[in-house]
């Protein structure tokens, strides 16, 4: 009996052992599950400062560069990269954690963040890994095939319909979310207007039967939308000055002597007499010399983009082109960055109006999306908020050049609704004032004679060197073999 009591106590005593030394073998800073919430502050702070910075502005014509060839400037970019998927894993281990605790706002989430990523690669590159993409770890999937650019934009769709659809009803406040501090409602807004944004990157394809692009706009725009207000407000990035979390170009080298503003954007500020100019950039040194007023629109100038950059370098050591406003390096708050905001929506709502695809007042709906820009500015840019009154955006909108109404054909509405989508953008919005250029030919961009509009980045050598086969069959399919190359016209814009 005694050796079966010894037995025994030697078997539990095993077991504990066992079991401690299992616990000694967990490092504990390196934890196997979190909280979905850490995951979603790392997400959206990661997301709403991708694809920004200064390098869609050199190929948006807003800034030229003096002590060297900006490729941007000049269109002479290569190779992409495919850094968006690493903070797309992050989204893949936000949708295990929250797998795990069965909360369905979380997902919903990651739908949309899912979406807004693979929108902005495949506008960059044309088809990219979609379905088969983030399974290395799950399936120890390495190489995923590519999906076409059509597939891919179908699914971007149905995950923004899901990530609304698992929103509805959700109350409870969504913990670690810094852009909505946690209402479902507000997000929905968002996720419904970037569904909005998706279909008008699609006009091109209006007709396609697969996509239903015009009957999928209408259904959208009976749900709940952003309305400008506090109630429903832009999905915006807020900054405060404190380490880490301070305003992106906040003391960037980037702002040094070799980086001017461009003169077609500033002649176009100029021609519509629009005050965010004062909110832009600086005067020429001439213009301050000369004591010219802030809002003397004469007092700035910038470098051709098109010309040679030792031109514009001579002209600016002569003191004859702005730079960029000295807030951006130099406030640590800033202005928030803005993923989606009412100002976007409302054009985008009033030039599906002008192509007939639903119903309404084009013109209201334009002079929203103006008037919410200037609100913008005057709630957010210090020392400028008197240009930006509800009164000056009246003003500005009476001019005949700003006036919706006076334009005439479909074409010319376009072009001006194109126009004022453009002109709020700088530093905002990152790539999409040039998807909209290359969807509908405005506003036009000045380049040096002979050179295009590219459509498209290159594929990453890293896709050479681990997935070639998949990265040349895409490559094929879509240009034929060997022809991965910037002016490759993609699917979308066809």
């Amino acid at each position: 009996m005694k050796k079966l009591i010894y037995s025994l106590l030697a078997g539990a005593l095993l077991i504990s052992s066992c079991k401690d030394q299992d616990l000694m073998n967990i490092n504990p800073n390196k934890p196997i599950q979190a909280h979905p919430q850490l995951l979603l502050t790392k997400v959206e702070w990661n997301a709403f400062r991708a694809f920004g910075g200064t390098s869609p502005l050199y190929a948006n014509r807003m800034l030229v560069q003096t002590d060297g060839e900006s490729e941007g400037q000049y269109f002479k970019w290569g190779r992409g990269d495919f850094s968006p998927y690493a903070n797309l894993r992050d989204v893949t281990k936000m949708v295990e954690e929250a797998d795990r605790i069965k909360d369905n706002s979380y997902i919903a989430l990651a739908k949309f963040f899912r979406a807004y990523y693979f929108y902005n690669l495949t506008l960059t590159f044309g088809d990219i890994p979609y379905s088969q993409a983030l399974k290395g770890e799950s399936e120890k999937n390495y190489a995923p095939v590519y999906d076409t650019q059509k597939a891919v934009f179908i699914g971007i769709l149905k995950e923004l319909d899901e990530a609304n659809t698992m929103l509805k009803g959700i109350n409870a406040n969504i913990a670690g979310d810094i852009i909505y501090k946690g209402d479902a409602a507000k997000w929905r807004r968002l996720i419904n207007a970037f569904r909005l944004k998706v279909l008008m990157t699609l006009s091109k394809k209006e007709n396609d039967a697969d996509l239903k692009v015009k009957e999928t706009f209408a259904q959208v725009m009976q749900a709940e939308l952003l309305t400008g207000t506090d109630a429903g407000g832009d999905g915006q990035l807020i900054f405060l000055d404190q380490e880490g979390n301070r305003y992106p170009e906040f003391n960037s080298s980037r702002f040094g002597s070799g980086m001017f503003m461009s003169a077609t954007f500033i002649e176009q500020l100029q021609a519509r007499k629009d005050p965010r100019l004062f909110a832009y950039c600086t005067q020429t040194k001439v213009a301050k010399e000369a004591g010219k007023a802030i809002d003397d629109f004469s007092s700035y100038e910038g470098g051709d983009p098109a010309a040679p950059y030792a031109e514009t370098s001579i002209k600016a050591a002569a003191g004859k082109v702005s730079k960029v406003n000295l807030r951006f390096p130099g406030d640590p708050i800033n202005e928030p960055l803005v993923l989606m905001g009412y100002a976007e929506q409302e054009f985008i709502i009033a030039e599906a109006i002008v192509r007939n695809w639903i119903s309404g007042d084009a013109n209201a709906h334009y002079k929203n999306g103006v008037k919410a820009s200037f609100k913008f500015y005057q709630n957010y840019v210090k020392g400028y908020t008197a240009f930006f009154t509800e009164e000056k955006a009246n003003e500005y909108l009476a001019l005949p050049l700003n006036d919706l109404a006076l334009s005439a054909s479909t074409e010319q509405k376009i072009e001006q609704i194109a126009n004022q989508k453009y002109l709020r953008t700088f530093f905002q919005s990152g790539w999409s004032a040039f998807y909209d250029q290359l969807r509908t030919g405005y506003p036009e961009f000045r380049r040096p004679q002979g050179v295009n509009v590219p459509f498209r980045w290159i594929y990453p050598q890293t896709e050479y060197d681990n997935n070639r086969a998949n990265v040349s069959k895409a490559i094929e399919n879509q240009f034929g073999a060997g022809n991965d190359k910037i002016n490759q016209q993609v699917w979308w814009v066809k």
